[in-house]
């Protein structure tokens, strides 16, 4: 991405204001924007209209003016927003000016396949690391990280200062693997095993399963099956009443 303008000439440029929680559903769409405008703004795009932004992103405008809006951030009547001030303004919001470690449980295919990604340290997330209580696993090196017994998950995540902890187990595993992230300091648990985890107040917990969103993506293919039959049905009957 090109070099932005000075950051401090940004800082001048935020809004005072009150800080105001943003809602789940706001934040879940802040990385969206995010990868739309980082790439208009690669391609020479300095300004974005609300309507142009909603359509790559697939919602509707009014719904992008007031998610925008939790950051201050309003636009200019038949101008927009700012690309690259936007881009600022949600990387800052999400917390992306330093990079965040994560720990990695688990390294069977999936952990192996998410520790050999190389888009994670791209985006700011570099793996500290990746234990796994199998010795046919552990001393492997995956995504140039050593795998190391699950009993250094603890002087992993406070020698790299980590918050984000990522299970990759089997799910009868994944509770216990959850109780060793918390115990070792770790915050935001992403949970790629099919259970629902049981963690302390205060721990932030992301479920990622893949078998639900085949499942929503079901629900819309049958959805587009029902309307084409019910259109050849209507165009069945119609032609039966123009011959008659």
């Amino acid at each position: 991405m090109k070099t932005c303008t000075s950051l401090l000439l940004f800082e001048v440029m935020s809004p005072h204001r009150t800080r105001r929680r943003i809602p789940d559903a706001t934040v879940s769409r802040l990385p969206i924007y995010l990868q739309i405008l980082t790439a208009q703004f690669e391609a020479g795009v300095s300004s974005m209209s609300s309507e142009d932004l909603a359509g790559l992103a697939g919602v509707n405008a009014a719904k992008v003016r007031k998610d925008l809006s939790y950051l201050g951030s309003y636009g200019t009547r038949g101008v927009g927003y700012e690309v690259q001030y936007l881009v600022y303004q949600i990387r800052h919001e999400l917390g992306l000016e330093h990079d965040w470690h994560v720990v990695i449980v688990g390294a069977g295919n999936l952990g192996q396949a998410l520790a050999g990604y190389g888009g994670f340290a791209d985006r700011g997330y570099p793996v500290a690391g990746i234990v796994d209580v199998s010795p046919d696993k552990v001393d492997t090196v995956v995504g140039g990280v050593r795998v190391r017994p699950l009993e250094d998950l603890h002087q992993i995540v406070s020698a790299k200062n980590v918050s984000i902890g990522v299970i990759a187990t089997p799910s009868a595993a994944a509770q216990e693997a959850a109780d060793l992230l918390v115990r070792a300091g770790v915050t935001s648990i992403l949970n790629f095993a099919s259970v629902v985890l049981s963690v302390p107040l205060g721990v932030t917990v992301r479920k990622v399963d893949l078998a639900v969103e085949l499942q929503i993506l079901s629900y819309h293919e049958q959805r587009r099956a029902a309307a084409a039959s019910s259109l050849r049905a209507v165009s069945g009957e119609a032609g039966r009443s123009a011959s008659a």
